[in-house]
């Protein structure tokens, strides 16, 4: 999946998930309703493996 596809599946800024993978963003500086976002568009179940670094 690329960055503007999780962005729309998410319904955040492509932006924002490039300045995380780039490091430019700690993922546990995102809001709580990015990550649930986020984690909801990668089918994570469990929130903390989106936000370990």
């Amino acid at each position: 999946m690329t960055q503007r596809e999780l962005a729309e599946r998410a319904s955040v800024p492509h932006v924002s998930i490039a300045n995380i993978e780039r490091g430019a963003r700690a993922p546990s500086d995102m809001t709580l309703g990015t990550a649930v976002r986020l984690a909801d568009a990668l089918k994570l179940k469990d929130l903390r493996k989106l936000l370990e670094p």
